[in-house]
């Protein structure tokens, strides 16, 4: 073999050398970036897995609450009482309808005075004057045109159980010609402000434990509280049928009951 092919035979083996490691650089390079790709998918897939299952847990903690009404009572008596005696009388003549009218406010005022109340405790709070004409059935004007005076007096105290005491006896009123049309008696507790501050944290406080008993029996715990509803005051009767949106203005007695429903939602731990 001459030395010319010598020379050539080095060569090409020098370059197919050379081929075979480009090859397998390549190779190794291949290796390592599927590595890397594999890696960054694996990554991809917790970090999505984490992300949803924060996600889902965040809605279910969104979900885990529970809503709970918590109830505060006070029996009182009331501390006001109001009463007003509306009468009237109706005549041809205006001045024999308005002296009518004076003496029945002269009855009753001697009423009150005679049920132990102070005169500044007995006003008057309503006069009106009305006309009609009476007709035949085919509305013709019948005699004289008629004239109607109507006049209320009210009584207003804080001798509670003493108006309570006259009301029963109103009917002397009518013995002393009185021609009432309407009479009632309204009792009022004056106070609620005072009891509020108590009767709200009394409330919340059984809107808690109400909570709390329910967080026990599902194996969770109490959180924050996410709404709040400080509920309607109500007054009524004492005697009468629990109601969530009974009036505060008073009642027909003067033993009566406060009561207020806080509603809060909190969150389950």
């Amino acid at each position: 073999m001459t030395g010319d092919c010598v020379r050539w035979l080095l060569v090409y083996a020098d370059e197919r050398l050379g081929f075979h490691r480009m090859i397998q650089k390549l190779q190794d390079s291949r290796a390592v970036l599927l590595g890397a790709v594999a890696i960054f998918a694996i990554g991809l897939t917790t970090s999505g897995y984490a992300l949803g299952d924060g996600l889902r847990r965040s809605k279910m903690a969104e979900h885990r609450s529970v809503t709970v009404r918590g109830v505060s009572e006070r029996d009182v008596t009331a501390d006001l009482a109001t009463w007003s005696v509306t009468f009237s009388h109706r005549g041809p003549e205006l001045g024999s309808v308005q002296q009518s009218v004076d003496e029945q406010a002269r009855a009753v005022r001697a009423f009150f005075q005679r049920a132990g109340f102070k005169p500044v405790e007995v006003t008057d709070a309503d006069v009106s004057l009305g006309h009609e004409q009476p007709t035949d059935n085919k509305g013709n004007p019948v005699g004289p045109r008629l004239v109607t005076v109507s006049r209320s007096i009210q009584l207003r105290t804080t001798d509670v159980m003493r108006a309570r005491d006259a009301y029963t006896r109103q009917a002397e009123l009518l013995r002393d010609g009185v021609e009432m049309s309407s009479s009632g008696v309204n009792f009022t507790f004056t106070k609620l402000n005072d009891l509020k501050p108590q009767m709200i944290a009394e409330a919340t406080q059984n809107a808690r434990r109400s909570a709390d008993q329910f967080a026990h029996d599902s194996g969770t715990s109490v959180g924050r509280i996410k709404t709040a509803s400080q509920g309607y005051f109500s007054i009524g009767a004492r005697d009468g049928e629990e109601c969530d949106d009974c009036g505060s203005s008073g009642g027909t007695t003067p033993y009566q009951k406060v009561r207020v429903v806080t509603t809060i939602d909190y969150d389950l731990g």
